[in-house]
């Protein structure tokens, strides 16, 4: 039997990272754990990432990757606004992202990013690339305003995946199947939030926009007045 390559053991390490925060719940998991896991010894796996931090990053880096692969799929054959719209919001709740332990490594990546900066800045690509996904679609519908409206529309989704998230029955309840969620209800609703935007642009053609494309990562301002 010949050995398994150097690309092979990292797959399998980030693998277990994903799976065990999944079961876990949390970023409370051993670097031992993680190797019994992937049935590697801790050595290799402090060799290849050199220490805990290491592994949980290249673990976010690999559901960032899925993630950007969902959309790019999810993408193909959208031509107009509202297709590359109900594009985005189903990878955002479907496919590799909707794995009961991707959700839950999704959060605890985001608790993560409070006290490591290189986890922060992986969790800014994802927000970017989200944001420009938005504005390229929203920019037909709502024109200078698309900023603006793909921020609230960008911290929509992020919040209904949370509530996902920290819907624990859900997530690692007996009753739940050990694969796939259905996550159809949390795109309709972001469906309905940028169906609701778009109408309300064109009710109120007063409103103010922004001089500047808005940090996607900055604190959601007050309601343009």
């Amino acid at each position: 039997m010949s050995r398994k390559s150097e690309k092979e053991r990292r797959a399998e390490l980030i693998a277990a990272t994903i799976r065990e925060i999944g079961t876990t719940g949390t970023l409370n998991v051993t670097t031992s754990q993680i190797a019994k896991s992937a049935g590697v010894s801790p050595g290799l796996a402090f060799h290849y990432f050199h220490d805990k931090e290491g592994l949980l990053l290249a673990a976010m880096r690999s559901i960032l990757s899925e993630y950007s692969a969902d959309v790019r799929q999810a993408l193909k054959g959208a031509k107009t606004s509202d297709q590359r719209l109900e594009a985005i919001a189903l990878a955002s709740f479907g496919m590799m992202s909707f794995r009961r332990e991707a959700i839950s490594a999704w959060v605890n990546f985001y608790a993560l990013s409070l006290r490591s900066e290189p986890a922060r800045r992986l969790l800014y690509v994802y927000q970017r690339r989200l944001h420009s996904n938005l504005v390229y679609a929203l920019r037909p519908k709502v024109g200078e305003l698309a900023p603006d409206v793909a921020r609230r529309i960008a911290g929509l989704i992020d919040g209904l995946y949370l509530r996902y998230a920290l819907d624990t029955p859900t997530i690692r309840g007996s009753e739940a199947p050990p694969t796939d969620l259905d996550g159809s209800e949390g795109s309709q609703h972001v469906l309905r939030a940028i169906a609701a935007e778009c109408t309300e642009v064109h009710e109120n053609d007063d409103l103010s926009t922004e001089s500047v494309d808005p940090d996607p990562m900055a604190p959601l301002a007050g309601p343009q007045e």
